[in-house]
């Protein structure tokens, strides 16, 4: 049963399950209800054999034991009616002589006052009946027995239970057509995700979208928020094959001309003979240089290619120390170039060798565009949670136009194309910003120049 549930589809198992739990509560309201219904008309009819019983025991106040009523076949009490004795050796004295119920050790117990008043069901001339027996007030040593026929109740018994059991049926198949369309109707962005799932498997086109009806995004259920994270994880998705696309595109346009230099490089190399020693060594010099170009840029892309940090990596750093060393480094780098350092002392959560490729991104590229002899300054400040370096050159600055787009991958200006790099440098630099959580930005400083501006989280 369960391997046959599993191999439905998800709506025809909530239907099932959903007519299963109807019919469980179903039968168990109407099983209820027929034993309510079949108690109230049984304690009716003994309420009308008490009733009779009491009217008879005042009306035959005197005789003796016998048969007082032998109206068995009617429907309405008093049908049947005796007196009992204790004694089973007394016969009944009664107009019509004999005993016409059956009488048992309980009935003549009742007689003898050993035992209470009870009801009983007998059946007498193959018809059912109800019988009551119980001690005659006033009188010791006799019972009086009432009966009437019960086949009205047996009949209305069985009435309620075909109708009970009618109704009961009808709300299953009810509750089972309205579970399916129910579920049907709930699980048709389901559906939908599924098949749009497939085609996507099939075409690897991330451009195709869940399509909701106005009034399924209305709803905001469970299953209308899976399909619009899925038509959300559907737009990064594509986001992120376009982007990786263009990464793509560009490196394959910017390594073009590289390579070609490359080439002829090692292809006037390999005539060596007939270079003079002179030209043999500025085509090694440019060689050499191209090859630090080409490795420099391969390995900027597959920093690029990382999306975050590995977190057993992310340490408590000192950002001022840290920035200290750049800043060493970086004079060492561009000897032409002053560079001055106002730090603060900070603890950020990071990766140290990260952060300092980061903050070496941002000091070559204010020292590439600094003229001899600028001052590149960098300041560290604490602000309320977190830090915020800046890192400032005096050089052209950053036009208007090509300020929004300094942290492109690939992209140059028209005054860097002239000058060495890839123009993966800031990229990569906001990227590793992102990542630790930080935001990098890029403005006009005042008085010219450019300023970058890294606001990270403290944890000190």
């Amino acid at each position: 049963m369960r391997t046959l549930l599993r191999r439905r589809p998800l709506r025809a198992r909530l239907a099932l399950v959903t007519t299963a739990a109807v019919a469980v509560v179903a039968l168990g309201v109407l099983a209820a209800a027929y034993v309510v219904i079949r108690y109230e008309l049984v304690r009716q009819l003994d309420l009308q054999l008490r009733q009779q019983a009491q009217l008879i025991a005042q009306q035959s106040r005197g005789s003796g034991p016998g048969v007082l009523g032998d109206q068995c076949t009617w429907r309405a009490a008093p049908a049947c009616a005796q007196v009992v004795g204790a004694d089973p050796a007394a016969l009944g004295t009664g107009p019509h002589g004999g005993l016409l119920l059956p009488v048992t050790g309980a009935t003549r117990r009742v007689a003898a006052g050993t035992l209470g008043p009870y009801y009983s069901d007998i059946t007498h001339d193959g018809r059912p009946m109800r019988m009551l027996t119980t001690p005659l007030p006033g009188r010791t040593g006799q019972a009086l027995q009432v009966a009437a026929r019960s086949d009205s109740v047996d009949q209305g018994v069985r009435q309620a239970g075909l109708l009970l059991g009618a109704v009961g049926g009808a709300g299953v198949l009810l509750a089972a057509g309205l579970g399916y369309a129910a579920s049907r109707t709930s699980l048709r962005p389901v559906t939908r995700l599924t098949a749009t799932a497939e085609r996507i498997a099939a075409t690897r086109d991330a451009a195709h979208r869940i399509e909701l009806d106005p009034y399924e995004a209305r709803r905001g259920d469970e299953i209308t928020r899976l399909a619009t994270s899925f038509n959300t994880m559907l737009g990064e998705l594509e986001e992120a094959v376009a982007a990786q696309r263009r990464l793509v595109a560009d490196a394959s346009h910017e390594l073009r001309t590289p390579l070609t230099a490359l080439r002829t490089n090692a292809e006037l190399l390999a005539r060596a003979e007939r270079l003079s020693p002179a030209q043999r060594t500025r085509a090694a010099d440019a060689l050499g240089r191209q090859l630090r170009e080409v490795t420099g840029m391969v390995g900027d892309l597959i920093e690029l290619a990382r999306d975050e940090e590995p977190q057993p990596l992310v340490e408590q750093v000192r950002l001022d120390r840290l920035a200290e060393r750049c800043v060493a480094d970086a004079r060492g780098h561009w000897p032409a170039t002053l560079f001055t350092a106002d730090v603060a002392p900070v603890t950020v959560a990071g990766v140290p060798a990260r952060l300092a490729r980061l903050l070496g991104n941002l000091l070559d590229n204010a020292a590439k565009f600094s003229p001899a002899g600028a001052t590149v300054e960098v300041e560290l400040r604490r602000t309320q949670g977190s830090a915020c370096l800046t890192v400032r050159d005096h050089g052209p600055g950053i036009t208007p136009e090509d300020l929004p787009h300094v942290f492109d991958r690939f992209y140059r200006s028209r005054q860097a194309r002239a000058l060495p790099g890839s123009g993966l440098g800031l990229a990569m630099a906001r990227q590793i910003a992102r990542a630790h959580g930080a935001q990098l930005t890029a403005e006009h400083a005042p008085g010219g120049g450019a300023l970058f501006r890294l606001s990270i989280p403290r944890t000190d």
